[in-house]
């Protein structure tokens, strides 16, 4: 409930930032730039950040705070803290100069003469420092979660937005380049959410003093376990990496599509699976390294239970609502009923997804706290190939029939590979004998079903033709969609309520 009520406030302010963005910027070839700029470093933070480091890092240093002394996970701390900040230093170093070579490498088609290929590199000059910073709040993170302190790391993805929110509103009417302004707002944000761990740090008597040291026992381990993580457990960005590369081909407006349309599938996805994620992947930890293998079993068999009661009506709600969504959140300025539309159709294929992503974050933790990055690696490898694959198939596909949104094979791609992904992660954990699924699960996913029937039926006889969104006042359309969402939500819990499902149940479980 932490990490979920925090990951929601920051998604509201992320709604609000990304609003306020459409607004102000609209979609051109300029907010293309700014994004593939923001991408690039956002996708080495959760790769390296909250992907690679986290999962190798919280479980060894769950097995220094069960099994070793103070003194010894303090020396642990510090030599973590030297390695990694000298590492991602030199990085950004490299990264701020080889900004015109990653616009190649991750948009090769703004190599044109449209100017977006330059304003992508000043950009990302600015913003690939960020991956220093956000990488010691993703380390300073892993320690609070360890000791359950969960609210402070889970409330300091507010502070980026409310950095890009100021940007936008006040910072960019001083640049001859308006946009630029965000990329400083993203600087800034690295900076401010790396000093916010500081209090929680120096409280828990844990604060680093850096320290480097060749061949530190902890920090081996650590760089052992992160070097297959690192495509293990972020298959799910490489794989919207890769719908950058081709999208950046497409039609002006692409990139930007898409993006507003991950934004809402990450509404879900970071509410409810990577706050559950985060909050069992130090417990499975410490049930691993106290060799408690019922009480791994269980906890792992009440997470996925809990984000199967979440993720289904998420994501019919979402399929059903995507451009009702869309147009009331981003339908304002320079933002079209156009944008709106199009960004819709990519939606839908995203949502359809949106199981397969959640179960990733819930199943991935359980190969992770036992150290094992290796599996993964295999099965991620697995998932992208298939992703690459359907991204030629549907995209050529689609163009060569002369499709009006061709971007929407990208996100479909997504979605399909995301389900090769689950299935395989699951696969190997019943196969490990780590996971079996305790009794309980048929009857609970018949009236889960039952109930998202019933919600589907109410929301499509609610549910106007996006047409009238478009007629309606922002006011309006705000008013209306909640009363939507509100009115589907009482049906869905009153029939799970009505045939049995209990929120103390849950709990219990």
């Amino acid at each position: 409930m932490t990490v979920g009520g925090m990951t929601l406030l920051s998604r509201v302010f992320g709604l609000i930032r990304d609003v306020t963005l459409a607004t102000v910027f609209g979609v051109s070839g300029g907010t293309d730039a700014f994004l593939v700029a923001f991408k690039i470093p956002n996708f080495m933070r959760r790769l390296f950040a909250e992907g690679a480091f986290s999962q190798a890092f919280v479980p060894v240093f769950s097995e220094y705070k069960e099994k070793q002394s103070r003194e010894a996970l303090r020396d642990l701390v510090n030599h973590v803290a030297g390695t990694l900040g000298s590492v991602l230093l030199l990085i950004a170093v490299l990264g701020s100069l080889a900004a015109p070579l990653l616009v190649y490498l991750f948009a090769p088609g703004f190599a044109g003469d449209d100017g977006r290929f330059d304003l992508t590199a000043e950009m990302l000059r600015i913003t690939f420092p960020y991956i220093f910073f956000i990488s010691l709040v993703a380390f300073c993170g892993g320690i609070l979660n360890s000791y359950n302190k969960f609210a402070v790391p889970a409330f300091t993805p507010v502070i980026l937005n409310l950095c890009l929110i100021s940007a936008a509103l006040w910072l960019s009417p001083m640049f001859e380049q308006p946009l630029m302004a965000l990329a400083w707002g993203v600087a800034a944000a690295g900076v401010l959410q790396l000093l916010l761990q500081f209090p929680s740090l120096l409280k828990l008597q844990l604060f680093p003093r850096p320290r480097l040291k060749r061949r530190h026992q902890g920090v081996s381990k650590i760089l052992r376990l992160m070097l297959p993580a690192v495509i293990g457990s972020s298959v799910m960005q490489i794989n919207l990496i890769l719908d950058t590369i081709l999208a950046s081909f497409l039609a002006f407006g692409s990139v930007t599509w898409l993006y507003y349309s991950d934004r809402m599938l990450e509404f879900p996805l970071g509410i409810l699976g990577i706050a559950i994620a985060t909050v069992i992947l130090p417990a499975l930890s410490q049930h691993h390294a106290n060799e408690s293998s019922e009480r791994f079993n269980q906890t792992l068999d009440w997470a996925l239970k809990l984000v199967m009661l979440i993720a289904l009506p998420a994501g019919i709600g979402l399929l059903v609502l995507a451009g009702p969504v869309l147009a009331t959140l981003f339908q304002h300025g320079d933002f079209t009923a156009s944008d709106t539309y199009m960004a819709s159709l990519s939606l839908m294929a995203y949502i359809l997804g949106l199981p397969a992503f959640i179960l990733i974050k819930v199943l991935a933790p359980g190969f992770y706290s036992r150290q094992d990055t290796r599996t993964p690696v295999r099965i991620a490898i697995i998932a992208m190939v298939c992703n690459m694959a359907l991204n030629i198939l549907f995209v050529v596909s689609m163009v060569m029939l002369n499709y009006e949104a061709p971007h929407v094979g990208l996100a479909l791609a997504t979605s399909s590979s995301g389900y090769v992904n689950a299935l395989l992660l699951y696969r190997g954990l019943r196969k490990a004998g780590v996971y079996r699924p305790l009794p309980g699960w048929v009857p609970m996913l018949a009236k889960m079903l039952l109930a998202c029937l019933g919600m589907t039926a109410l929301l499509l006889y609610l549910t106007p033709g996006l047409e009238i969104w478009t007629w309606l006042t922002v006011l309006e359309r705000a008013i209306y969609l909640a009363g939507i969402i509100g009115i589907a939500a009482v049906v869905y819990f009153a029939i799970l309520w009505f045939s049995g499902v209990r929120p103390a149940r849950l709990k219990r479980v």
